[in-house]
């Protein structure tokens, strides 16, 4: 009879533990032998580290990709899609295609984004082009709206400056990088109140890549009705979402959350913009997560490459912190693509707002989600939430083994779905880059069908 799993976590959260106790998995110390590590993303940085990290074996899991900041980290994602973009634009793909204004038509999914102090130049010289504009700054390495503040004059962050003649960017505090993006000041407001989807997206591989949507996101709404007028850009009641600011508030709802579900969201917006423009808004918001995943997943032959050099690198039973800097500082350094490690599985907290044309933009992706409850609803949705993922990443609850092709089968998904599944796709021998977005569809050069007859399925699903 096989034993039983062997956990250990450093986030104590009870919809965490009593997934892991209904299981009858065994609780352990983290110097014990362990199968399961739930950790924080400082945690996973230890178990890579070169200096403090461990070598992993066959019947260890953990939930976090090695290098996850390639898309958690508000910089990096941008500059991995602005990379992405540019290299299938070398390649000649139709995904990269431009209208006549030089944006991207398929491509155009994050709002415009400069990292100071790096691009501090390129960001005056696109605000004086619209110096109407307003702005929205956030420093990279903080969550739950720590540290965000809107702009709408350079004045503003020239007190960042230490010299604006030489536009040395340096913030107050410690010299932390910041992303500054342009604000979509025409969100979709429901009640003229604003909000965002919180989606959540499981990874299982990268390599090929195969992830998972769950179906019961939800809506977060801010607590006071929304206005673009520039004197209340200091409120964050009416610009930020997060709960974490949002249940300061006076209006606060403490029974809702100020929480939807995406079902209610796509009932509303079917009664009110109609059933193929509510689809086709779904379409692209999956569309969008499957093409951030691919910014940082590795290419095919690069990971035939890397599988080259990894198999005598764990031969040696070398630390896997240590692998992956021998990778990193070969030719590959300057390519930023996610460490597919087999020991990995990761759940992402997708931020995405719509503005008022229904268009929807990715704002962050969060590598560690939020586990803690504000509601009931809350609780029951985040405990079926990890029971779920459990039952992808630990198949029917049992010791792990890395050597299995993470392939589940359907009944064991609960509430995700397949939303991409690369080895599928190669299967089938169909270019599944190839979209199709309400009866549209990309060919092979470009040239664009439509089907009057009905929606044609997104060919990458």
């Amino acid at each position: 009879m096989a034993g039983k799993v062997k956990w250990v976590t450093d986030i104590e959260k009870s919809v965490l533990i009593n997934n892991f106790e209904k299981r009858g998995w065994i609780q352990v110390a983290e110097n014990e032998d362990w199968n399961f590590y739930w950790m924080s993303v400082q945690t996973i940085r230890n178990v890579f580290s070169v200096e403090t990290g461990y070598r992993l074996s066959d019947d260890q899991i953990v939930n976090h990709f090695p290098n996850h900041y390639e898309l958690t980290r508000k910089d990096l994602m941008v500059k991995n899609i602005k990379r992405y973009r540019k290299e299938l634009e070398k390649e000649g793909s139709p995904l990269a295609e431009r209208d006549e204004n030089g944006k991207y038509i398929y491509l155009d999914f994050v709002p415009v984004t400069f990292m100071l102090p790096a691009d501090y130049n390129l960001f005056v010289e696109e605000f004086r082009k619209n110096p109407s504009s307003t702005w929205i700054m956030k420093p990279c390495g903080k969550a739950q709206g720590k540290g965000i503040f809107l702009i709408n004059k350079l004045s503003q962050i020239k007190k960042w400056s230490r010299d604006s003649k030489t536009s040395s960017f340096v913030s107050q505090s410690s010299k932390e990088a910041y992303v500054i993006s342009l604000y979509i000041n025409n969100p979709l407001l429901i009640g003229g109140k604003k909000f965002d989807l919180r989606l959540y997206v499981l990874v299982s591989t990268y390599r090929p890549l195969r992830c998972y949507m769950y179906k019961l996101g939800f809506c977060r709404f801010c607590t006071v009705k929304y206005t673009p007028s520039t004197s209340e850009l200091d409120n964050m009641f009416v610009h930020l979402t997060n709960v974490a600011i949002q249940k300061h508030g006076d209006d606060y709802n403490h029974i809702h959350g100020g929480k939807w579900t995406v079902s209610n969201l796509r009932l509303y917006l079917e009664s009110t913009r109609g059933k193929e423009v509510t689809s086709k808004l779904f379409d692209e918001i999956h569309w969008i997560i499957v093409q951030s995943l691919k910014a940082v997943a590795p290419i095919v032959k690069l990971g035939k490459y890397l599988d080259e050099l990894m198999h005598p690198l764990e031969d040696l039973c070398i630390p896997q912190g240590c692998v992956y800097l021998l990778l990193r500082t070969t030719a590959l350094n300057d390519l930023p693509v996610m460490n597919n490690d087999k020991h990995c599985f990761e759940c992402y907290g997708y931020d995405i707002i719509i503005d008022d044309k229904l268009k929807p933009w990715l704002i962050e992706v969060n590598a560690s989600p939020s586990l803690t409850s504000s509601t009931a609803n809350d609780r029951i949705l985040k405990y079926n939430l990890i029971n779920d993922t459990l039952n992808i990443a630990v198949p029917n609850g049992e010791i792990p083994d890395c050597k299995w092709n993470k392939s589940p089968p359907k009944e064991v998904l609960g509430n995700y779905e397949i939303l991409y599944d690369e080895e599928m796709a190669q299967s089938d021998g169909a270019d599944r880059d190839l979209r199709s977005r309400s009866g549209q569809s990309i060919g092979l050069k470009g040239n664009r069908a439509r089907d009057s007859v009905k929606h044609v399925l997104t060919t990458w699903k």
